[in-house]
């Protein structure tokens, strides 16, 4: 087996015999200053030398706004369908078995969605969903069909009384009660 002699970097990458390792003049491959800065240096939004490089990584959302609001403003997630796309889609739903065909009409399970009121309706379709607006009610019923809108329940917590407090409430009820038997008394005299 032959023994291959490498030659050591030094002498291969003279760059032009300057021995600058083909960066060109000495001075301009020091530091970090010539690719812009370090790491993510250069990427704010007034800086452009590096915007390129960043919507490549991370597309056009990594600059400009991103629409922050506070901690307790929820976004509006409810998932909402209309009547039109309801009746193009029944075939869809079919498919997908969110949708039975019986006698009556269609049966369709839409549990998370509030059905809204754009559109004609041609078929009867039975439908139960989370939420449904009053015109969406009204054309489907007129079509001979129904919306079942889930019910949400509000639990009610019970009212708990102290019951040393209730004691001297019922205390104090009796005195009062004798003074008031007392004045009518007086004043039917």
């Amino acid at each position: 087996m032959t023994k291959t002699h490498k030659r050591k970097k030094m002498s291969r990458m003279h760059g032009n015999n300057m021995g600058t390792h083909g960066w060109g003049a000495r001075k301009k491959h020091k530091k970090s200053g010539h690719r812009g800065g370090s790491g993510m240096a250069g990427t704010g939004k007034r800086a452009d030398q590096k915007k390129t490089l960043m919507t490549k990584l991370y597309g056009n959302s990594y600059f400009g706004k991103q629409g922050v609001t506070s901690r307790s403003t929820k976004k509006d997630r409810r998932q909402r369908i209309n009547l039109k796309d309801v009746e193009l889609n029944l075939n869809v739903y079919l498919k997908n078995g969110k949708a039975k065909k019986t006698s009556a009409g269609y049966e369709i399970n839409l549990s998370n969605y509030k059905i809204l009121g754009e559109g004609e309706v041609k078929n009867k379709l039975f439908i139960n969903a989370f939420e449904a607006s009053e015109s969406a009610k009204e054309k489907v019923e007129k079509a001979g069909g129904e919306i079942k809108v889930k019910e949400i329940k509000f639990m009610e917590t019970p009212l708990v009384e102290n019951p040393k407090k209730k004691k001297k409430v019922e205390e104090k009820k009796p005195a009062e009660q004798k003074i008031k038997v007392e004045k009518k008394a007086e004043e039917e005299k």
